[in-house]
């Protein structure tokens, strides 16, 4: 029975199949697959045959041709963390205008796992890698001043490392969210923050406590708990605080802040009128909760945006000498849970 348009064919077409479908040379296909230029009508029979065949081109073999997989790798801390969620959306957008795939590879944020990834650009695997590590060690560096391939940071360096990068203004947008609870007339501000060790932890603890010497209010470490970033590690954290009694708790992200709301809700406190409780990330958790959370948004889906721009300039400049760096301004983000401005503040 003679093969017609709808019937398939055993196997992967090939550029032999479809030059005979089509009736030209295998050269013209091999031309026109490539985007090299044919005749009008060449092109047109090629498209044609290779669609009625289901030609897939083969990404694999056009890598060893051009030494491009056409893939970016987007390393991230938390993969259920609604700030790493917004980065990928960004990220995936700009990278696919540009035709590139996403991989995604959750690190939690472990160090030796982070550095696994900075080597693997020596497998050709993605023509390039984002990356998020919440601490900077002496072996990322390294890691990062031997990549073979770019990288884009998607955090703080040190000045010298001659990597591209895209940060949040920690410090100045913990400074908002203490400025702001102040103006509301509270005293007692507690801070649960994430881990010390981190780069996050470190400088949101920078703006908390430079606010509060501009607020003119005296830091005392006894309203200060470090722990991780989770919404559980929250509701602990501001349990272990009310002892204290805050008239406000400040968090280094929405999780915390959502869990602290929880822990407070808990002891039947009312939210603003008792404690007022604020976030970081201005995340999709930010409006999740009762009542929706004060929050400064730092500008993950910029900053995601961003990096994969500056992932794909660096791809077409590989050589240019002088390493990027964007920060996104902090914004406060006013809602229920802090309450208005107190009059006499």
């Amino acid at each position: 029975m003679p093969r017609t348009a709808a019937s398939p064919q055993r196997g992967q077409p090939t550029i032999v199949s479809i030059a005979e479908r089509a009736g030209v040379s295998i050269a013209s296909v091999s031309r026109v697959l490539n985007g090299l230029g044919a005749r009008r009508d060449t092109v047109e029979r090629v498209e044609r045959a290779a669609a009625e065949l289901g030609y897939v081109p083969n990404a694999v073999a056009r890598s060893l041709k051009d030494g491009r997989t056409r893939q970016l790798t987007f390393a991230m801390p938390d993969i259920g963390n609604p700030v790493y969620v917004a980065m990928v959306r960004a990220i995936q957008s700009v990278a696919k205008a540009a035709g590139y795939r996403l991989l995604l590879h959750s690190t939690d944020a472990v160090v030796d796992d982070e550095l696994a990834v900075l080597r693997s650009l020596g497998d050709r695997t993605s023509d390039g890698l984002i990356i998020c590590p919440i601490r900077i060690t002496d072996a990322h560096i390294e890691a990062l001043r031997a990549a073979a391939g770019p990288v884009v940071v998607i955090g703080s360096l040190p000045d010298e490392v001659p990597v591209d990068s895209v940060r949040a203004d920690s410090v100045a947008g913990a400074s908002l969210a203490v400025h702001h609870l102040y103006e509301t007339g509270r005293r007692r501000i507690a801070f649960v923050n994430g881990p010390a060790d981190t780069v996050p932890g470190r400088n949101r603890h920078e703006g908390y406590r430079a606010a509060l010497a501009d607020c003119g209010l005296t830091y005392d470490p006894s309203l200060v708990v470090h722990t991780d970033f989770g919404i559980e590690s929250g509701a602990e954290a501001a349990e272990a605080l009310l002892h204290r009694s805050p008239d406000a708790v400040f968090c280094a992200n929405d999780q915390l802040a959502l869990g602290a709301a929880r822990a407070l809700h808990a002891r039947a406190l009312r939210i603003p009128e008792d404690v007022a409780v604020a976030g970081m990330d201005d995340s999709a958790l930010a409006q999740a909760g009762w009542p929706p959370l004060t929050s400064v948004d730092l500008g993950s889906t910029e900053r995601g945006r961003r990096a994969a721009e500056l992932l794909l300039e660096r791809l077409g400049a590989p050589d240019s000498p002088t390493p990027h760096t964007t920060t996104a301004p902090p914004r406060l983000v006013v809602r229920a849970s802090t309450g208005r401005a107190a009059p006499d503040a």
